[in-house]
């Protein structure tokens, strides 16, 4: 068995194992993995350092989760799923659910309600893709799609890949940040074949940031895989603009460029960890022109329903006087710029 599958068979899932670990109630616990399961990999586990601490909060289960209110599908992914597998939402690019399991269950999961298809579900997914020209860029997700075998990823890759409409593949995922013993040098060559290929990775605090994270992520870099990081903004997580500069000035030093910084999204059991809008256009405000720009993300709220994502900007255009346009810069300094 390779050892990352020895690792992942190794991953707390038992509540009255976490509680005795944490040293706090059984109980709480258990109700709420009743509702959503526990998984701790070994590797996120080593780097939480108490509980309540930033890590902790994002992957132990905690009753919040079973408060009534918010929505099972926060993104309307059922009503935009024409088969099995395919979320279609976006005229030219479209999701591809190829797995339904995660290295560490994160208790903010837009998709508590589902993950995944089975093999044949997966096929209808590839012939959908195939049939409609339009979509040009395929997002593989899940679950984590990382935790395929080597041979069942790169089914799914060569099977994309071979549509001659499709530009671009994605893959969304947690394994660097999770379970980086995953990234093998074997699984870099494999992914290697199926350039031009884009992966958004997931990481939420700088702590998530270990060692064997950057290594995990400079493999992939040198494998010429082009990566982008996606961050939620969670309460009690990161949300202050010290953590989250802290976060992004890390990323990119990994050779990770910060893309989007995802408002907590309207799922039913997540509503402990949102923030108010404010929260992120504060941040995003605290870290232009206090940091490169390249660490700057966007900062999207998905809408409902499936309406798709709008970005939340600082306000710099205060007021226009005639041909006089007054800014505010990064250091609240009235600025004046002619209009055409």
């Amino acid at each position: 068995m390779e050892k990352w599958k020895q690792l992942l068979s190794r991953a707390m899932t038992d509540p009255a194992e976490a509680a005795r670990h944490f040293g706090v109630p059984e109980a709480p616990l258990r109700r709420a993995a009743e509702k959503f399961p526990l998984r701790i990999s070994p590797h996120y586990l080593s780097l939480i350092r108490e509980p309540g601490d930033p890590l902790y909060r994002q992957c132990v289960p905690d009753e919040r989760e079973l408060a009534p209110g918010l929505l099972d599908d926060p993104l309307g992914e059922e009503a935009h799923s024409p088969v099995p597998c395919v979320v279609h939402r976006y005229h030219d690019h479209c999701l591809l659910l190829v797995s339904g399991e995660c290295a560490t269950y994160c208790r903010f999961c837009t998709r508590k309600r589902r993950c995944g298809c089975a093999r044949a579900e997966l096929a209808a997914g590839i012939a959908y893709i195939a049939a409609h020209r339009e979509i040009r860029d395929v997002l593989v997700s899940g679950g984590d799609p990382l935790l395929l075998d080597d041979g069942e990823l790169e089914a799914v890759l060569r099977e994309v890949r071979a549509i001659g409409h499709v530009e671009i593949i994605r893959i969304g995922t947690r394994i660097p940040c999770m379970l980086p013993e995953r990234l093998t040098r074997n699984l870099c060559r494999m992914l290697k074949k199926y350039h031009p290929l884009y992966m958004n990775v997931h990481f939420n605090h700088p702590d998530e940031l270990s060692a064997p994270a950057l290594d995990a992520l400079e493999r992939l870099a040198d494998a010429g895989v082009v990566l982008g990081s996606q961050t939620v903004l969670l309460r009690g997580v990161n949300d202050d603009p010290e953590v989250m500069r802290k976060l992004m000035e890390g990323l990119l030093a990994a050779r990770v460029r910060p893309y989007y910084l995802l408002q907590m999204d309207l799922v039913r059991g997540g509503g402990h960890f949102r923030t108010p809008l404010e929260t992120g256009v504060a941040i995003i405000d605290a870290l232009r022109g206090h940091t490169s720009g390249l660490a700057v993300p966007h900062f999207i709220v998905d809408l409902p329903g499936g309406r798709g994502k709008v970005e939340l900007v600082p306000q710099y255009l205060l007021r226009k006087e005639g041909k006089r346009v007054i800014f505010r810069n990064h250091r609240g300094e009235e600025c004046v710029y002619p209009e055409v």
